[in-house]
């Protein structure tokens, strides 16, 4: 095997790979004893059949054979002597001159093609000892937990009927109703002992506001205007008129905070369940927390890793975002100047966001091949049950859409990869803690999202995609 550098252009090269024909024709005869000991033919007994003939039959599929196993052998040896890392699988050009593929395909002449790739730039990983960041650290306090308690009390309400009551916000009504659009009834405007609750808004704008003060019995015409984004788009901004009879109005009853609201909650007594809903919140805090601290940390290695960046990654992770912005904003029926941009600032916006990805997929690649970071089977396992809680009832479809999906389940691996290098450069980074306020982290997290809008849109911020 012969290789010549063609070109070494920043990132890209290109090599002209030759495999001399008598290698192939060796590794040619080697395949033909390999089937004249299997194949049976009328007329010869097993391992009798005359090479010539053998030729005859199967010298074309097993030359065929023999020229793509060379390709794949050479090219994976001409990269690992070169010590090179492609960005992407190797782009290979075969010969297409009809003359010259005859003659390698009949041993006459060598087997010349040429590789061309993109490779991942040596990356200097900075002292992980001179990162200084800060951790915001916030305790829970009374006027926190006594809201998420009240939540909770909230939740386990219960309904009254009342056949005097004047339906006010709050109160639940059993209807019946039937829809008309321009005098005709509709496809699903019409239903009846359905119940609403007014003032939360799972109906047409309106529709709760026109039914306040009605009680039981009574029966009203609900005039209304559906939405112009509405899902039914036959629908979409059209008066409609409800003929609505209310059967019943039922007033909220909220439960004491007491011991045995407490067990029908799952805890022993009051007390428990203060410390069960403080320990949730707290959980709670330190995972926003944490994920400031790492959209910090991630700032921090871009900034200190200023490599030249591979143009097909960089490009592939583009057309990946693009496409899902794109389908997107055509789901909801909008364009780029609805969200207040053009199409070519919007292309530079979500460039910029791919350049990054890729920039840190990088980076979290090296960092997890520089300390042997793995993740386990178990942790993969983990990641598919909690996927399948998601989907009840249809956990083994989950179960089997992971294990014939490798792609799936490699983006399930790279958020697990990233987060054991984040805490690895954690541990060896100098992380001070600083007491806030909720609304102190919230307002940091807020103004991050201001200040760089689209840049960490998914768990993934680091650009898992890269990394795995």
């Amino acid at each position: 095997m012969q290789i010549t550098e063609t070109t070494n252009e920043g990132l890209k090269r290109e090599l002209q790979v030759v495999v001399d024909k008598q290698q192939l024709g060796s590794q040619f005869n080697a395949r033909l004893e390999e089937i004249k000991q299997q194949v049976q033919i009328k007329g010869f007994r097993k391992g009798k059949v005359p090479v010539s003939h053998l030729k005859k039959l199967y010298g074309q599929s097993l030359m065929a054979e023999v020229l793509q196993k060379a390709v794949e052998e050479t090219s994976a040896k001409a990269i690992t002597d070169r010590k090179e890392r492609p960005a992407r699988t190797p782009k290979i050009e075969l010969p297409e001159d009809e003359k010259q593929i005859a003659a390698i395909m009949s041993g006459e002449a060598d087997l010349a093609y040429t590789m061309s790739f993109e490779v991942i730039p040596e990356i200097a990983i900075m002292d992980f000892s001179e990162l200084t960041l800060e951790r915001l650290v916030v305790d829970v306090d009374d006027e926190a937990l006594d809201k998420a308690l009240d939540k909770l009390a909230d939740r386990a309400k219960t309904y009254e009927a009342d056949e005097t009551r004047a339906a006010e916000a709050g109160d639940r009504l059993k209807i019946d109703f039937t829809g008309k659009v321009d005098g005709e009834p509709f496809e699903g405007g019409s239903g009846e002992a359905m119940h609403l609750v007014i003032g939360e808004g799972n109906f047409i704008p309106g529709f709760e506001d026109a039914l306040v003060g009605a009680k039981a019995g009574e029966e009203r015409l609900v005039k209304v205007i559906f939405p112009d984004d509405y899902h039914a788009k036959e629908l979409a901004g059209k008066p409609a008129e409800f003929d609505t009879k209310v059967v019943e109005v039922a007033k909220p009853v909220k439960p004491e905070l007491n011991d045995e609201l407490a067990k029908s909650l799952g805890a022993e007594n009051l007390g428990k369940l203060r410390e069960m809903v403080k320990a949730q919140i707290s959980d709670e805090y330190a995972q926003v927390s944490r994920n400031k601290l790492k959209r910090d940390l991630l700032d921090e290695l871009e900034k200190a890793h200023g490599f030249e960046l591979p143009p097909t990654l960089v490009e592939s992770e583009f057309e990946a975002i693009w496409k899902q912005v794109c389908e997107g904003l055509e789901k909801a029926d909008k364009t780029f100047e609805d969200e207040g941009k053009t199409a070519d600032s919007a292309r530079e916006e979500y460039h910029k966001i791919a350049e990054r990805r890729v920039r840190l997929g990088l980076v979290i690649g090296e960092i997890g091949d520089k300390h042997d970071i793995q993740t386990t089977k178990e942790e993969l396992q983990r990641a598919v049950l909690d996927q399948s809680r998601r989907y009840p009832g249809q956990e083994k479809f989950v179960f089997e859409y992971y294990e014939k999906n490798p792609a799936a389940l490699a983006e399930l691996r790279a958020p697990i990869y990233e987060d054991k290098v984040v805490d690895l450069v954690l541990e060896l980074a100098n992380v001070e803690e600083k007491k806030v306020s909720i609304e102190d982290l919230l307002k940091t997290m807020d103004e991050d999202d201001e200040g760089d809008e689209g840049k960490s849109k998914s768990e993934d911020d680091g650009g898992g995609r890269a990394a795995s």
